[in-house]
């Protein structure tokens, strides 16, 4: 029976949308778990500095594939475990940049996947529509992200083209979710963009914030 890991930065409860999808991808291939597949879960629960030893734990399982979901943090704690099995990711940032495969076109090595990335100055020039009074945006990002400060760079680059100051907000995990969050109304900002590397429980909290703020 073939033997995979899952290795996430996140919990199971944050990630059950994205597992239902998973388990579904699977099944269109022909496999399905405790028929023909054993699937091994490794869950950070927003603790990414446990990463590498869960990746760690999977190697020496010596699964036949890698899934690293939740954050880059997951595949390159991945990579540095293993050269030899395969990685598969998943990723808001950009691949390159942050050293997980050689090129866009050519990944090299055992370590692929699917990237979103370059599309926070789209984001923003659409939340200015939707927006368009106001002076501020708030864009809420996450620190431990390895290119975090870049992307919060390129937030504040965008918001300068349209004529508004992009806020920076920054949290790494849950609690700081809600610090974060709580400095939305002494910030001025009109509107909240959460970064798509932001905490998973930043999205579901995003309209509640902006209401007890009053900023929309």
């Amino acid at each position: 029976m073939a033997l995979i890991g899952i290795l996430s930065g996140r919990s199971p409860d944050e990630s059950a949308e994205l597992m239902a999808a998973f388990y579904g991808g699977l099944g269109e291939t022909g496999y399905f778990e405790r028929k023909n597949l054993t699937i091994e879960n490794r869950w950070a629960q927003g603790r990414e500095d446990r990463l590498q030893e869960l990746a760690a734990e999977l190697v020496n399982r010596e699964v036949a594939a890698i899934a690293a979901v939740g954050g880059a943090n997951s595949a390159l704690a991945a990579k540095r475990a293993t050269s030899t099995i395969p990685i598969v990711f998943s990723s808001g940032a950009d691949p390159v940049k942050l050293g997980l495969v050689a090129s866009l076109n050519r990944p090299g090595g055992n370590v692929t996947g699917v990237a979103q990335f370059g599309l926070i100055a789209k984001r923003l020039e659409l939340m200015h529509e939707l927006v368009p009074t106001g002076v501020g945006i708030a864009f809420l990002s996450n620190p431990n992200y390895p290119d975090a400060a870049d992307r919060s760079r390129e937030a504040q680059q965008a918001g300068r083209a349209l004529g508004r100051e992009v806020v920076i907000l920054n949290a790494g995990n849950e609690h700081e979710i809600d610090t974060a969050f709580a400095n939305l109304a002494q910030r001025k900002a009109s509107a909240l963009l959460v970064d798509n590397v932001a905490p998973a429980p930043a999205d579901r909290r995003a309209g509640g914030a902006l209401r007890r703020a009053s900023v929309l």
